[in-house]
């Protein structure tokens, strides 16, 4: 996508992990719809063990970190969030690659909910460590911070409104709402400290993170690792073998890496061969 462009968002790409996260939120909504009515303690449970609550994650129930995002407090609540996912996810999919495109709203994911966390411990305008959060509105938030920062002049159609507008003016619309939503009451089990923390993470992501992404850094630094290992194996093997050599009145020679270095052409022993070894 070029970043010189007017994006239509009207029928953006529906694919790849946009899908896969739409599909299961909406999934999960509407399973808890259908046990509403049948077995409403099916419900309870779900949210007991999937919802972010504080205390919980607290006493080990850290999987709540991630799960929080899959359950939506109503119809509007899940509608709107995967209709934003749609539009700006799609695109950042595209752009970005699977793989990335998860690492990023993960991250933001996990990062809303530990700031979730550690302000509900500081009972900052009511909130209470043992209120349970849900909606993938953090991760959402991540997105459109990253968008906005990375297609800051980008101009977008807002299907269906008749106008244009930059990304960073759509993030700055959303900031301010998200704001003034922290001083509203209570909004149906969505703590709005998770959209900031989205936000915040999002930013953190674009800003901080290897434009390849977490999983190459992982990847890197574990093969690091590894060839650092087999490294040292060499070596170690080279001085045990020059120690077993010099019992046996022979004399080999290797360097610091543990490569073996053939002696001078004045030491060549054995017909002049070049290793002074005999085959």
């Amino acid at each position: 996508m070029s970043r010189g462009q007017t994006i239509s968002f009207s029928f953006p790409p529906f694919a790849g992990w946009v899908r896969r996260i739409i599909l299961t939120c909406t999934g999960i909504y509407l399973f808890q719809k259908v046990m509403e009515n049948f077995a409403p303690d099916v419900v309870v449970q779900m949210r007991e063990w999937l919802a972010l609550i504080p205390v919980a994650v607290m006493h080990g129930k850290v999987w709540q970190v991630v799960t929080y995002s899959l359950l939506h407090a109503g119809f509007s609540h899940v509608f709107f969030n995967m209709l934003t996912l749609w539009f700006i996810g799609a695109y950042l999919e595209r752009d970005w690659g699977p793989r990335r495109f998860i690492e990023c709203y993960t991250f933001c994911v996990v990062g809303a909910a530990l700031i979730t966390i550690a302000v509900s411990y500081t009972h900052f305008l009511g909130m209470n460590p043992r209120i349970g959060t849900v909606g993938a509105s953090g991760g959402i938030f991540g997105l459109l911070m990253a968008f906005g920062i990375l297609y800051a002049d980008q101009e977008m159609y807002l299907f269906p409104l008749p106008f244009r507008i930059k990304a960073k003016y759509l993030v700055g619309i959303w900031v301010v709402v998200a704001i003034i939503a922290v001083f509203e009451p209570s909004q149906g089990g969505v703590a709005v400290f998770a959209h900031l923390g989205g936000l915040l993470f999002g930013y953190l992501w674009v800003k901080f993170m290897p434009s390849r992404g977490m999983s190459y850094v992982a990847s890197e630094r574990y093969f690091g690792v590894r060839n650092s290992y087999y490294r040292w194996k060499r070596r170690r093997a080279a001085r045990k073998f020059e120690v077993y050599m010099r019992d046996h009145h022979r004399k080999v020679t290797f360097d610091e890496h543990g490569n073996y270095i053939p002696p001078d052409d004045n030491d060549k022993t054995n017909g002049g061969s070049k290793s002074g070894w005999v085959n």
